[in-house]
């Protein structure tokens, strides 16, 4: 299974029906790192953007923000997810991230949350000292469940996408204003909330970012899922320890 095939079969990511509360353990967020450098004439471009609800949600007032994705089931719930809001700023298309067909020096900011991209693309379509806004998913996030069951995405990585992104945004001309480990603990209410978002990405899947590969999705041994919840199990709920990376860059 590629990439692609991944997330085709996911289908539509509605999140909203899982029961999880976020404690932030770092002092870094994806949008409000996003507000600080757009205004209401801000015209952006949201890589990855999957099922739309974060970036209707979230995403500050701008010119113009357009969501993309490269799967059609996203890019379809995600209008469906736009016509039910009240915002007039955001539109979604169908795009791959790595062969960008975007005008050049025609953004002020590229954001992209969990996502691949290539460098050298952002920094043709962005203005003179336009931005790209980066999260990801680094090397050791939810670590521990990873290691329970011998596999999961990037597990199995030599570098961490972090450190990837960095050195091709260097490489491509970018200064680089920010980049730091970003921790989180979520707390799901049951088992089945946590296993509602197991299915939906590829945590548990040997699922790399860097390189090529095909894999086959495997079923979540359950016996192991349940040693993870009893090991893991708080007042606060079902604990997943998780490790991100955010990155700043601007181009001169």
């Amino acid at each position: 299974m590629k990439e692609l095939d991944f997330y085709e079969e996911i289908g539509n990511w509605d999140f909203s029906q899982i029961k999880c509360k976020t404690e932030k353990l770092t002092d870094w967020d994806f949008y409000e790192r996003i507000k600080k450098y757009t205004d209401e004439n801000s015209v952006c471009l949201d890589l990855g953007t999957g099922a739309g609800e974060k970036l209707i949600a979230k995403y500050p007032k701008v010119k113009l923000v357009v969501g993309t994705d490269f799967s059609d089931a996203m890019v379809n719930g995600a209008r469906l997810n736009l016509e039910k809001s009240e915002r007039n700023d955001v539109r979604f298309a169908k795009m791959d991230n790595l062969k960008m067909t975007i005008p050049d020096e025609l953004l002020d900011l590229i954001s992209a949350r969990h996502t691949v991209t290539d460098a050298k693309q952002l920094y043709k379509a962005l203005k003179k000292n336009g931005i790209v806004v980066i999260q990801g998913v680094d090397k050791a996030d939810c670590l521990e469940m990873k290691e329970m069951f011998g596999r999961g995405q990037a597990y199995k990585d030599k570098i961490a996408i972090s450190q990837l992104d960095y050195e091709q945004l260097a490489n491509a001309g970018f200064e680089i204003l920010e980049r730091k480990e970003v921790l989180e603990n979520e707390y799901f209410e049951t088992k089945e909330d946590l296993l509602a978002l197991l299915v939906k990405v590829p945590i548990l899947d040997d699922f790399s970012e860097i390189a090529e590969n095909d894999y086959e999705k495997k079923p979540i041994e359950m016996e192991i899922l349940d040693e993870y919840i009893k090991r893991n199990t708080t007042e606060k709920g079902i604990l997943l320890k998780r490790v991100l990376y955010g990155i700043v860059a601007v181009k001169r």
